[in-house]
């Protein structure tokens, strides 16, 4: 059986060592990144943030720590930081939380400081190809005062890229990538759940996935981050159509609408009626797919922006 099949109970479990987290081409990261693969070779060539994995009679690839701190690049690049000093955060940022450089050293930016927390990607990925729900929360809590979208970058998502090849025969009920959501949305909700009860709100937001897409638990965590800024951060769920959505801005009125849309081909008409009803009201949109962006509606209040921490700041801009 392959090494990447994994029966539950079996001892497929991957050992605790960097070189077990599943590595990634350049075009799975520059997907996941948005960029050209282009970008992550230079990238490469000059800051050396190039891929560390490599596997006998192929080019070599990037682990679960490379594409970590080139998430790190990526949002720091899009805050307007020089890329040469992005680069130098992002190879001087801890990943697994391990003692080493001083937070200091990194500079005042929001992504470049380190989870302290114990909890490591590779320990949360062994818990979930284990079927173990209780180790997998526990590995995820989001203890207080730590920030969630570096908690989001440096502990979850790498997490999910290692399980993207995985291959598991799981028994009826079981499935890795559920428990790992389910789990995430577990701690974030630990995490806000003292907020809702706040009365000092500044700002109501709409969060909504593209219409007919899975929404990406991103869009929680953005959510989280929000909330944790004294934002009254809401998520739309159930059928986006766009005189619903509009409804719903009307009645809500909030001081932004972020839109993320992760598939091929968004449907973008929900960004149409809101800016066509609301023209005042600012849009945040995170579109992957390049073609579609050229059809979202010009105007001084419709923004792009693919970072997370990109789109946390700039929401709260007009929030404030």
């Amino acid at each position: 059986m392959p090494s990447s099949v994994h029966p539950r109970g079996s001892a497929g479990r991957p050992a605790s060592s960097e070189s077990t987290v599943p590595a990634l081409t350049v075009a799975a990261v520059a997907r996941r990144l948005g960029v050209a693969p282009a970008t992550l070779r230079t990238w490469d060539r000059r800051y050396r943030l190039g891929p560390s994995a490599h596997l006998a009679g192929s080019h070599r690839r990037y682990s679960g720590d490379d594409v970590a701190r080139l998430m790190v690049m990526r949002s720091l690049t899009l805050d307007g930081v020089a890329p040469a000093e992005a680069a130098r955060v992002a190879l001087a940022a801890e990943l697994d939380g391990e003692a080493g450089q001083s937070a200091g050293a990194r500079g005042p930016y929001l992504v470049s400081v380190p989870w302290r927390g114990r909890s490591t990607s590779t320990a949360v990925v062994d818990a979930v190809l284990a079927g173990d729900e209780t180790a997998c929360r526990r590995l995820l809590e989001l203890p207080d005062g730590e920030d969630v979208l570096t908690w989001w970058s440096e502990l979850v998502e790498p997490a999910r890229a290692a399980l993207v090849p995985r291959t598991v025969l799981g028994h009826p009920g079981e499935d890795p990538d559920a428990l790992l959501y389910g789990s995430v949305l577990a701690a974030l909700r630990r995490r806000t759940a003292g907020d809702r009860t706040s009365p000092a709100r500044i700002a109501v937001v709409l969060l909504l996935a593209g219409p007919g897409e899975v929404r990406p638990v991103a869009l929680h965590a953005l959510a989280a981050a929000l909330s944790d800024r004294a934002v009254d951060a809401r998520v739309v769920t159930g059928l986006l159509e766009p005189h619903r959505v509009v409804e719903i801005a009307t009645m809500a009125n909030p001081a932004a609408v972020v839109m993320l849309a992760d598939g091929r081909s968004p449907d973008l008409a929900v960004v149409h009626a809101l800016h066509e009803a609301h023209p005042e009201l600012p849009l945040f949109l995170a579109i992957a797919d390049e073609p579609s962006a050229v059809e979202l509606p010009w105007g001084p209040t419709v923004h792009r922006n693919r970072s997370l921490t990109g789109l946390l700041h700039e929401v709260l801009a007009v929030c404030r």
